[in-house]
């Protein structure tokens, strides 16, 4: 693990220092003037002006960079800026390269497990899209092993299996959900995860969230068992609503993970969702080729994989 603070300590700092050092005694200041403007010793300085300190060129080359250190510099040796006003303007432009520029590719370069998130972000930002997608992932983490703990899970994974699934907070499509690759399966009587969740490896399961999202529900989180009567009585014993939907044709094939008519799976699940638009899961009853099944809703992936636990051993 490699935070960013460190590539700004040891990329960004030696190069900014050594070319404003340069630049501070270009400007016909002493070693001890730039020693004491720079807040290092005059060793440190002499480090600098001889090239004894290894710089990064890509920062070193950086035009805004260059631009900082000619600013700085020239507003430091004329007195028109003090050393706390250089390092704001120092710490302005990190900030600026943190974010999804220079220094955040620095970072990513020095810790490769970042360049699994697309797009840029910023690691400072708590509403960063790094951050969403790691607490989405740590969720569905949590619920899987609230499922796999359960001994009565099992027995309601559908043929096709089972799926928890969680949607980022501004999802629109199935790349934006998070769930488990191939699937939940029930091997011998207990709930096997194949794999860790990952973001787009489910479609049917995702596409009913999306649609019920879409058709107003507060829903960020699902998991698909199967339907039979004595599951929706039970979900009703417990004090959730469940309604049911139309099963799509060969889009909604068993509730397996395949493509959707995204137009009619919506305009199913909004028509359920019309007159019970907080209802706390969703069934169809299926049809010609196609496995009854229930989807399980709730606000996030740990509290869903616990109303399946609850559901599971009052069917059992």
């Amino acid at each position: 693990m490699k935070f960013v603070e460190e590539i700004v300590v040891e990329e960004f700092l030696p190069t900014y220092r050594s070319l404003l050092a340069a630049e501070l005694r270009e400007q016909g200041l002493t070693q001890s003037e730039v020693a004491d403007l720079l807040g290092i010793s005059q060793s440190a300085v002499s480090k600098y002006a001889t090239g004894a300190v290894a710089v990064n060129d890509r920062v070193a080359e950086d035009e805004r960079v260059r631009d900082l250190v000619d600013r700085v510099g020239a507003g430091l040796a004329s007195g028109e800026l003090s050393p706390a006003g250089a390092l704001a303007e120092a710490e302005v432009l990190v900030r600026r390269l943190e974010q999804g520029d220079l220094l955040a590719r620095l970072h990513e370069e020095a810790f490769p497990p970042l360049a699994d998130y697309e797009g840029d972000f910023d690691v400072h930002d708590p509403e960063s899209g790094l951050r969403a997608s790691e607490r989405v992932l740590s969720s569905v983490r949590g619920g899987l092993r609230t499922l796999e703990e359960s001994p009565a899970f099992a027995a309601l994974v559908p043929a096709v299996g089972s799926n928890l699934v969680e949607v980022l907070p501004e999802a629109t499509r199935v790349e934006d959900v998070a769930a488990v690759p191939g699937r939940i399966l029930d091997v011998k009587g207990r709930a096997t995860v194949p794999a860790e969740p990952e973001f787009g490896v489910s479609v049917y399961v995702a596409s009913v969230l999306l649609a019920a999202r879409r058709a107003g529900h507060g829903a960020r989180a699902a998991c698909n068992v199967h339907y039979t009567p004595a599951v929706v009585d039970a979900l009703a014993d417990l004090g959730y609503d469940a309604v049911e939907f139309d099963a799509v044709g060969e889009a909604a094939r068993t509730g397996a993970d395949e493509a959707a008519d995204g137009g009619d799976l919506d305009a199913a699940v909004a028509e359920a969702l019309a007159d019970r638009p907080d209802a706390d899961a969703l069934y169809q009853t299926g049809g010609f080729g196609v496995e009854p099944i229930v989807y399980v809703l709730g606000p996030d992936a740990a509290t869903v994989a616990e109303r399946v636990r609850e559901l599971a051993e009052t069917v059992r």
